[in-house]
C-alpha cells in the first residue's frame, strides 16, 4: 500500500496529538510516515470484519467463484470468510512475540475485558492498555502492507480480483448521423 495523504486521512483520528488528523507524521524532517492511529484504525476495521465473519461462522458460509485474467482463464471456489479468519489470526500468530499474542488472544480472540486480562496476564492496566496500542499499531502496519494481497482495505479482499494496471478511460461517444425519416403529414381533418 503507497502511503499518501489521500489514503490516510480518512482513516486519521481527529483528536490525536501527533499527526493532528491529517495522518500523516513528519520524520526527520523530511520524510512523512502514516501516523500511529492510522494503523490502529486499519487494525480495528480488520478486527471488525473479522467479528462478522465469527458471528456469521455458526450459518453455512458460501462458495464464492473467481476468475482469473489472462488466456487460460483459470477458476477457483473458495470461502472468503473462513480464509479471511485464518489469515488474520495466522498473521497476527506470526508477527507477535509470545507475550504480545497472549494479550492478542485473551482480549482479542477470546474477548476478555481489561479487568479480566490484566487479573489472568498479572499486568496492571495501563501496561495492558500500552501493550494493546502497540498491538493495534504493529497489526495494522501489517495488515496494511501484507504482500501480495493484504487484508486491508477488506473490500479488497473480499472482492476477488484487485486492479494493479490503472484503469483507462472509456473513449467518447461516436456521435450519430440523423438520419434522414421520412416525414409524413397527418391530416387534422377526415
Amino acid at each position: 500500500m503507497q502511503w499518501n495523504r489521500s489514503n490516510v486521512l480518512g482513516l486519521a483520528k481527529l483528536s490525536c496529538c501527533t499527526c493532528h488528523g491529517y495522518g500523516l507524521r513528519i520524520v526527520h524532517k523530511k520524510k512523512e510516515l502514516p501516523c500511529h492511529c492510522v494503523f490502529r484504525a486499519i487494525f480495528r476495521a480488520c478486527y471488525n470484519r473479522f467479528r462478522d465473519c465469527v458471528a456469521n461462522g455458526a450459518h453455512a458460509s458460501t462458495v464464492s467463484l473467481e476468475f482469473f485474467r489472462g488466456k487460460e482463464g483459470r477458476r477457483s471456489y473458495s470461502r472468503k470468510k473462513e480464509e479471511y479468519m485464518a489469515d488474520f489470526y495466522l498473521v497476527s500468530r506470526r508477527e507477535l512475540d509470545a507475550e504480545e499474542f497472549r494479550v492478542f488472544r485473551f482480549h482479542f480472540l477470546l474477548g476478555a475485558d481489561w479487568k479480566l486480562c490484566c487479573r489472568q496476564l498479572r499486568m496492571d492496566r495501563g501496561n495492558f492498555f500500552h501493550a494493546v496500542y502497540r498491538i493495534e499499531q504493529k497489526l495494522g502496519r501489517v495488515f496494511a502492507e501484507l504482500e501480495p494481497y493484504g487484508l486491508y482495505p477488506v473490500d479488497e479482499y473480499f472482492g476477488g480480483s484487485i486492479r494493479r494496471e490503472p484503469a483507462h478511460p472509456l473513449p467518447p461517444p461516436v456521435a450519430l448521423r440523423p438520419s434522414k425519416v421520412p416525414y409524413f403529414e397527418i391530416p387534422l381533418a377526415a
